[in-house]
Order: C-alpha cells, then sequence, then structure tokens
C-alpha cells in the first residue's frame, strides 16, 4: 500500500497526486505541515520537505521529482498508451527537462514565494513564522511569474503538449505549479489564450478532480478555480 506524505498547496505534493491518479494508483494520504518539522515525519526525510511516498513501509521516496520517476519505473512502464513518459531517449530527456523547470525553477522563482507569504503564513503560529504577508517578495515572485507564463504559453502554441504530441509528466508538472497560483486567483489567462487552452484540457481530466475540491477554510479558492470552462 502507498503513503503518501502531502500537502495540499504544495506544488510537488500535487504534481503526485496527479500522477497517481493518472496511473490508477490507490494510496492513503496524511496530510502534513512542514513547517512544524515533527520528529516523526523528519525520520522519513530528514529535509523536511513534501512530498514523500512510502511504499509498503519500505525506504521512503522524498521529493517529487524522484517520486515521478519511481512512480514510472514502477507503474508508467506497464500503462501501454496511457504511460506519460515517452518511447524515445531524447522525448523523455525533454520531459524531465521541463518537470525540473517547473517543480524546481518555478518553485524556486515563483511557487514556493506566493504559497509561503499568502497561505502558508496564515496557516503558521507565529512561532513558527506565521503572520502578514510580505508584500515585495509577492511582487518579485509575480514578476517572475511573467517570463515562466510566457514560456509555458510559447510551448503550448509551438507543441501539442508541453513536451510533444503526447501529455506527459512535463503537463502534470506544469499543471500542479500552475494550480497552485489559479487557487489564488494570480492568474490572468486571457493574456495568454495558447496557455490557458492548454491548461483547460489538463484541469478536465479526472486525475485533476480532487484537486478542484482542496479549500481552505481561511482562504477560500478563486471563484473560476473549479470552473473547467473558466
Amino acid at each position: 500500500m502507498l503513503k503518501l506524505y502531502h500537502h495540499p498547496m504544495s506544488a510537488p505534493s500535487r504534481y503526485v497526486r496527479l500522477l497517481l491518479a493518472e496511473y490508477e494508483q490507490s494510496a492513503e494520504f496524511t496530510e502534513e505541515k512542514p513547517w512544524e518539522r515533527r520528529p516523526e515525519f523528519m525520520q522519513f526525510n530528514a529535509a523536511g520537505t513534501l512530498p514523500v511516498l512510502i511504499d509498503n513501509n519500505e525506504t521512503p521516496i522524498c521529493g517529487g521529482v524522484v517520486i515521478g520517476e519511481y512512480l514510472d519505473e514502477t507503474c508508467g512502464a506497464m500503462m501501454r498508451e496511457k504511460r506519460l513518459m515517452p518511447e524515445t531517449n531524447k522525448q523523455r530527456a525533454e520531459v524531465r527537462r521541463l518537470v525540473e523547470w517547473y517543480l524546481i525553477k518555478f518553485e524556486d522563482e515563483v511557487g514556493r514565494y506566493l504559497t509561503h507569504e499568502r497561505i502558508f503564513k496564515l496557516l503558521m503560529k507565529p512561532e513558527d513564522g506565521g503572520g502578514a504577508p510580505d508584500s515585495s517578495v509577492i511582487r518579485a515572485a509575480k514578476a517572475n511569474f511573467k517570463h515562466h507564463f510566457k514560456y509555458t504559453a510559447w510551448l503550448a502554441a509551438s507543441r501539442n503538449w508541453l513536451a510533444g504530441d503526447k501529455i506527459s509528466h512535463a503537463d502534470i508538472a506544469a499543471a500542479a505549479a500552475f494550480s497552485i497560483l489559479d487557487y489564488l486567483g494570480e492568474i490572468s489567462w486571457d493574456d495568454e489564450p495558447a496557455a490557458k487552452e492548454w491548461y483547460a484540457r489538463v484541469k478536465s481530466r479526472p486525475s485533476f478532480r480532487p484537486l478542484l475540491q482542496d479549500k481552505l477554510a481561511m482562504l477560500p479558492p478563486a471563484s473560476h478555480y473549479i470552473d473547467l470552462d473558466f
């Protein structure tokens, strides 16, 4: 039995949740607040980061990128046409490049700052770093997002899916990253129609439905968040 330690507002966690659904894998989900640094959780991952996947009580698998590779090897390889990794080495390299782009570069420049300032600080106790958001950090993250948004639109306009002809881990990673900002109402989708059309296709997949049900009592989603047609 798979067990996933995650947070609903963690983009790498969402990436793994989407992959599990796409690969038709059931799992036990445990919501973790990484800022609390629970000793029990730190035993699984000394870095204290999410997500962490445990397969049949064996060695924990840590990090969205690593878990994605593990799921492809253990599940995706048997899915044939439903596999979310392409057939050739060069095609897989492009998918992996984009997975890293969205789960690492995007997170380092945009996602983690908006998530921390606009979401996690509301959930954290003052002694853990909670409090009012830092507007200067938010402005910087929004400025960085413009480049990522345009790049995603260019990919979506020049290819059928972000990494090529078929949907792949790259689309799942990008949609997971964008979904947090979409929840917050931070994306002006009409500015980049190609990106909007691509995201609507991913958002309409059955695997995305559980993510659209994620809601924080202290911060409800943007009104269009659950609307498949925006």
